[in-house]
């Protein structure tokens, strides 16, 4: 059973910063890409960034020389550095993970954490 557990939000003013962090555990083989999602009310789910095994991260445009995606593999967690927050920014955030739980490709697929709230106030 793989389980994606997301921390670190809350509230914040406008301009303030937020960690959220992501931490999987299970019955994990390997992860090969991460990202981190959010969803306003109201609104659909949106990528806010992603990065590859190798490093590669790509941003949406809202959030870009803001938000910084990285990931720590000897503490097995992925990490949501948010700065210059804006209220435009509330909404639940979602890490997902693209891993495999053997060593075959066919085990790969997408797994979701359960989200946590970022709210920023004007």
């Amino acid at each position: 059973q793989v389980q994606l557990v997301e921390s670190g939000g809350g509230l914040v003013q406008a301009g303030g910063s937020l960690r959220l962090s992501c931490v999987p555990s299970g019955n994990i083989f390997s992860i090969d890409g991460v990202g981190w999602y959010r969803q306003a009310p109201g609104k659909q789910r949106e990528l806010v960034a992603t990065i590859t095994s190798g490093g590669s991260t790509n941003y949406a445009d809202s959030v870009k020389g803001r938000f910084t995606i990285s990931r720590d593999y000897a503490k097995n967690t992925m990490y949501l550095q948010m700065n210059s927050l804006k209220p435009e920014d509330t909404a639940v955030y979602y890490c997902s993970a693209d891993l495999r739980t053997t060593p075959s490709l066919a085990s790969r697929a997408s797994y979701w954490g359960q989200g946590t709230q970022v709210t920023v106030s004007s």
